[in-house]
């Protein structure tokens, strides 16, 4: 995580005060750590390293749309560690986020501290679903849902979520949640289905080569 030379002594996880503020779990995060840490109702929760499939559907997916920001000359870019936090007691780190450029302006611990608070200082995210499907489908569903994330894609390469999420049998899914009228709308993608992206309207790519990596 990015952070500034004159960040306050990284405090002991055992001696902050419960539950853990927004600016507690910054000031608390270790520098270049290899563990990713979220904060969510004021706990801090280890989220364990990504490997195998899930490390290479994100690398992907974070490569396609490099390529599609160049190719198109947008102004957007994927930074390598942030933090979105939904509210004083909530931050996530997700798999893959693409930011706006134009709108870091507007957003105060950027520069200090990689987190952003602003839906609309973001284009996408994505989060690679693992066993802990529920966290993605729902909880962070209407968290980035809340803040006005304007494009969410949800990557459930193994068909984990529940049948009310991915319906039966359970397959492979890429669900595209777009941002219309104050809620998300999802759309799901399987096998040979064209993605369709508002962020990305160019992209040509089926659910079956994202959801392979």
């Amino acid at each position: 995580m990015t952070v500034s030379t004159d960040r306050p002594v990284r405090p002991n996880l055992e001696v902050l005060q419960k539950p853990v503020s927004i600016d507690e779990f910054l000031d608390w995060y270790p520098e270049n750590s290899t563990v990713h840490y979220e904060l969510r109702r004021g706990v801090i929760v280890e989220i364990p390293q990504p490997r195998g499939k899930h490390s290479e559907i994100a690398a992907f997916s974070r490569d396609e749309f490099t390529f599609e920001i160049r190719r198109g000359n947008l102004p957007y870019f994927i930074p390598t560690d942030i933090v979105i936090k939904r509210s004083d007691d909530t931050g996530y780190t997700p798999d893959v986020v693409v930011l706006d450029r134009a709108g870091l302006i507007n957003e105060p611990r950027w520069e200090t501290r990689s987190t952003i608070e602003n839906g609309t200082s973001i284009k996408l995210v994505i989060e690679v679903v693992s066993t802990n499907w529920q966290d993605d489908y729902e909880t962070k569903m209407a968290d980035y849902e809340a803040i006005g994330i304007p494009e969410y894609w949800i990557l459930d390469y193994a068909g984990l979520g529940g049948v009310r999420h991915i319906g039966r049998p359970k397959q492979p899914t890429l669900t595209i949640c777009t941002f219309i009228d104050g809620e998300y709308l999802p759309r799901q993608f399987r096998g040979d289905d064209a993605i369709v992206s508002p962020t990305f309207p160019e992209l040509k790519l089926t659910a079956a080569i994202v959801l392979a990596g």
